[in-house]
């Protein structure tokens, strides 16, 4: 059945009703523009800035539930757009991919300095990012070379955030940055270096940008509150992390944003194959011991 019997409101409705799980608290505050006087489309990004979604991310999807209703021949307000062809995401292989990195990248600890890298590492943590806070350029340096020197001999992947020109001189594994930094890195050079790359998201606008650069991994967030980082949109839950990840499902995808040992399972079901925690290990009485459980639980649900 296609669009043509239903009016625009029962659009609407049909859809905000059949997915309350992906709903937040909508933000009045926000301009609004169509950018189509398709059918689908209007109704489709009038539903989703009705279940919260922000501007940016209404768009991307009025768009997909638009393709995906003349892909399929229908509207059925109760699907969710979740194919890469409908958000006009390029197939797979890429030539201009980032070095690859496993899958399931398991416990992913963020870190404030080389020691913590190095204890972390010694306990057997998948992976590890330096997030290590400093205008003083020769101490980033010295902090990335010391945490590069710190998993030497252990079987951590490090990432480091932001630093990208240190981390391609010490030789890191890896680099994060977030979508404010895709503006003046030289992604170029991180990746004709061979290192990986990861790129933080918010919604579906940041995913499809972070898509366009090919990286490595995608880390989608923040599902739960945090206070370590003032966070522009709100906390997406796992409701939206579910539909994230099966949109984004070539990727090796991380979760984060105040998780903790309680949260996991709730986490891990939406399949994301690593969790990147903070507080929950360098907050924890023993950081050892925790790391080794929710290491233990990620490898479970694997």
């Amino acid at each position: 059945m296609s669009s043509a019997p239903y009016s625009h409101e029962t659009m609407v409705q049909g859809i905000v009703t059949a997915h309350p799980g992906l709903a937040l608290p909508v933000d009045t505050r926000q301009s609004v523009t169509f950018s189509s006087d398709q059918a689908v489309y209007c109704a489709a990004k009038e539903a989703c800035l009705a279940l919260g979604f922000i501007e940016t991310d209404a768009e991307c999807l009025g768009a997909a539930w638009q393709a995906m209703v003349q892909r399929t021949g229908r509207f059925d307000p109760t699907a969710w757009p979740d194919r890469p062809e409908d958000f006009r995401i390029r197939p797979w292989p890429r030539s201009d991919a980032f070095a690859s990195c496993p899958q399931r990248l398991g416990l992913y600890a963020v870190l404030p300095d080389a020691v913590w890298v190095a204890r972390m590492a010694r306990a057997g943590v998948a992976t590890v990012q330096l997030r290590f806070k400093s205008d003083d350029a020769q101490a980033v340096e010295r902090e990335v070379r010391a945490a590069v020197q710190a998993v030497q001999g252990t079987e951590s992947l490090l990432f480091i955030n932001d630093h990208w020109q240190a981390a391609i001189a010490a030789g890191a594994y890896g680099v994060h940055l977030g979508q404010e930094d895709l503006d003046t890195a030289d992604l170029q050079a991180i990746r004709s270096a061979g290192l990986r790359l990861g790129l933080s998201s918010h919604g579906y606008a940041e995913m499809l940008r972070a898509d366009r650069h090919s990286p490595s991994y995608i880390a989608m967030g923040a599902v739960f509150p945090t206070t370590l980082k003032r966070m522009v949109t709100a906390p997406q839950g796992t409701g939206r992390l579910q539909a994230y990840t099966r949109l984004m499902r070539n990727y090796p995808l991380v979760a984060i944003g105040g998780i903790d040992q309680s949260k996991l399972p709730e986490v891990l079901s939406s399949g994301v194959g690593s969790i990147a925690v903070v507080r929950a290990l360098v907050a924890a009485q023993y950081p050892e011991e925790m790391a080794a459980s929710l290491q233990a639980a990620i490898n479970a649900a694997a």
